[in-house]
């Protein structure tokens, strides 16, 4: 969307506040607060928040089986399991796939893709989920077939191009694809024209994981990625054996009950004090480098971060934090390790500049990654940040800390979620401590596409009537952020600079926001 007329020409498309993972959840109002003065508060209260999410799945035991028997069904016959999602869910995709060959090395039955191709799991390509044709085209690019699967995932239910990809399915396999999605189904049949289609399409089976509101409102790369990642890796380990499947996840939620996460606490403020002194950190990882990457790729979005650096394409801002691969030597090994197969980039220059093999490894996340980063910001500290399997348990280190926590073992997609969710609650209060969340509410979340336009323009709408000043239209607000875009950077609030904007022009108005 480069115009606010044109967002607002189409903006009932994407007002989705009303969804449940677009609310605010009850139990997160004051995040920001225990971000900043109580952190272990803050990481129970999202540790319980996710046990919630997690117990509401173990009543779809029946709901989830039919995609059970799909998945085994096409595995049985030789056939093809796709799996697509765009943002958080196509890194999901993504990460599924890379479990599936560290298994199979040999297999190619799991094949996954996400908006932008895999470029997109280190930063996401502008405005690509907004079109369903580009879905099908990588579907197909990808050479999708009559006796293929197609499992599409998506956190509102609402994604243009996973719906794009999933009716491109349903027109040319006999296997009819598998839709997941994490809001109620009627009020998406009531609300949102793109997923009526999908989800009363007798050709289109669709599950829904309906977890509630997200612990940071609209964040579902935290509740809903865990769930929808959960479900599809459970599947394609257990098959048809939905109970043991079942049974296996109650495990895993009474083992996270137990788990004490408070001693994460000195890694938030560590890793937060770390940006206030304009230091750096990198990420190290053998093991669970594609988990370590998602989460702190995600935070950019989120965050209004700048993206990860690509040496070969700079621009004027440098991100937090990188990864590094250490038992690998170059870039194009460094993808490998962490795809377990070879990059697929889209290669669609006409439509994006960025997704081509060029650019991809211009990412090198090898052993060299830490002198790169020292060469490019040599004013900076850079603190590495391990992340490794010390015998059954998990080993972080970062400074002069060090601290290991207990893995459930079982199966390594329970290991990965397990540190996925850890990573989540850190990142978070990392991210609250600078500042970069008011309350529940992404106050710095990154308008990149029309959901994240809508997103930032209802913050803004809320946190101006909370201030007083409720008589500003939806429209007003979504021209002056549109105004506000050409001057954001990552040391900007768009939320916040819309707010200034709008009530500096009614100096009428004595009254003035508290902002940052």
């Amino acid at each position: 969307m480069s115009t606010a007329d044109e967002f607002l020409a189409h903006k009932e498309k994407f007002q989705l506040g009303d969804l449940p993972t677009e609310s605010p959840h009850p139990n997160t109002t004051h995040l920001s607060d225990w971000a900043k003065g109580d952190v272990a508060r803050g990481l129970n209260v999202l540790r319980e928040v996710d046990l919630d999410a997690l117990r509401r799945i173990v009543g779809l035991r029946r709901e989830a089986s039919e995609l059970f028997r799909a998945v085994a069904a096409t595995l049985e016959q030789g056939d093809r399991i796709f799996l697509v999602g765009c943002g958080a869910t196509g890194r999901l995709s993504l990460s599924l796939e890379y479990l599936w060959r560290r298994k199979f090395p040999a297999s190619t039955q799991v094949r996954s893709l996400m908006a932008g191709g895999d470029v997109a799991l280190v930063h996401s390509l502008e405005g690509f989920e907004d079109f369903p044709d580009y879905g099908a085209r990588h579907l197909l690019q990808l050479g999708f077939g009559p006796n293929d699967l197609l499992i599409g995932s998506t956190e509102g239910g609402e994604t243009p191009y996973v719906i794009g990809a999933v009716e491109k399915a349903a027109a040319i396999s006999r296997r009819p694809p598998q839709f997941l999605y994490c809001n109620t189904r009627q009020i998406l049949v009531d609300r949102v024209e793109r997923s009526r289609r999908v989800l009363t399409n007798p050709r289109i089976q669709s599950l829904c994981l309906d977890v509630g509101p997200m612990a940071l409102t609209g964040s579902t790369r935290m509740q809903a990625s865990t769930v929808l990642m959960l479900v599809i890796g459970l599947a394609l380990e257990f098959g048809r054996d939905v109970d043991g499947a079942f049974t296996v996840l109650e495990q895993w939620i009474d083992f996270l009950a137990r788990q004490d996460v408070v001693p994460l606490e000195p890694f938030v403020i560590k890793e937060a004090d770390t940006y206030l002194a304009n230091d750096r950190t990198i990420y190290a990882s053998d093991d669970y480098a594609i988990t370590v990457l998602t989460d702190t790729t995600e935070r950019v979005p989120t965050f209004n971060l700048a993206p990860f650096d690509n040496p070969k394409h700079l621009t004027g801002s440098h991100s937090l934090t990188y990864l590094m691969i250490p038992s690998t030597d170059q870039a194009e090994e460094s993808w490998r390790h962490l795809l377990a197969r070879e990059p697929r980039p889209l290669e669609w220059p006409d439509i994006h500049a960025k997704t081509t093999m060029e650019y991809l490894l211009g990412f090198d996340f090898s052993r060299q990654a830490l002198d790169i980063r020292r060469r490019m910001l040599e004013h900076s500290w850079h603190h590495i940040f391990h992340i490794a399997t010390a015998g059954t348990r998990l080993h972080l280190r970062f400074t002069s800390l060090d601290e290991r926590f207990d893995l459930p073992g079982s199966i390594p997609l329970l290991d990965h979620l397990t540190l996925k969710l850890l990573l989540n609650m850190h990142s978070t209060l990392v991210m609250g401590r600078l500042g970069r969340f008011e309350g529940n509410l992404m106050t710095w979340v990154y308008p990149s596409n029309g959901k994240l336009i809508d997103r930032a323009a209802r913050y803004t709408q809320i946190l101006l009537h909370r201030r007083g000043y409720g008589d500003f239209t939806y429209d007003e607000i979504v021209r002056a952020q549109f105004a506000c875009g050409n001057e954001l950077s990552p040391e900007d609030s768009i939320v916040h600079m819309t707010m200034r904007r709008l009530i500096g022009a009614r100096p009428q108005l004595s009254a003035s926001p508290e902002l940052p």
